[in-house]
């Protein structure tokens, strides 16, 4: 959805994630690069780098309206939260469905992230699935049928990038696909962005 789209509809695709820095990007980058040339490669959707994050709350259609309500409480959520390591690590699957990476680090703290940040969006009216419990993720590819992700995931068993330090919390609207080209990628944008602790 373009946005003048967005304007049309008074309503924005929105979800909460901590962005990996540049220099994790490039590891995981690396370590991905030989996984599409595996057997099966090929039927999955590989997700690009601008969409690799781990997200904290996903939002959905929010109307405008809300959204100072919002930002204020997003913002508050992140000032209350400290700074904390954090590191793309391994790998899993959901189901044959979704192959991810995975964290590793001050995980209690991204959990506690991603309850504050679900918290703050239900708190400003945005109706929100009921919290489950919080499984950090970064999205690499994904499929329409089941596929045998094993392969892939053993793969990534071995993998561990470098440790940074998650210093902001980040609301991200989601551009779905417009043009009907297959296999095109939605656009990440970041509406706000608010530096963690005080």
């Amino acid at each position: 959805m373009s946005s003048q789209q967005h304007a049309a509809t008074g309503r924005q695709r929105l979800f909460v994630a901590v962005l990996p820095p540049a220099g994790a990007v490039a590891e995981l980058r690396a370590a991905v690069v030989p996984l599409r040339a595996l057997p099966g490669a090929r039927s999955l959707r590989w997700t690009g780098e601008a969409g690799w994050h781990f997200t904290l709350a996903f939002l959905g259609e929010v109307d405008e309206a809300l959204l100072p309500d919002l930002y204020a409480r997003l913002e508050r959520a992140a000032h209350r939260s400290e700074p904390f390591p954090l590191r793309v690590h391994g790998g899993g699957r959901f189901d044959g469905r979704v192959l991810w990476a995975g964290a590793a680090g001050a995980l209690d703290a991204l959990r506690l992230l991603a309850e504050r940040a679900h918290a703050a969006a239900r708190r400003a009216g945005v109706p929100m699935e009921e919290h489950r419990a919080y499984a950090p993720h970064l999205t690499l590819a994904r499929s329409r049928t089941d596929v045998d992700l094993h392969p892939f995931t053993g793969a990534l068993e071995g993998f561990g990038g470098t440790a940074w330090e998650v210093d902001s919390l980040s609301l991200v609207r989601s551009n779905l696909p417009v043009s009907g080209v297959p296999g095109e990628q939605p656009r990440y944008e970041v509406v706000r962005a608010w530096p963690l602790g005080r």
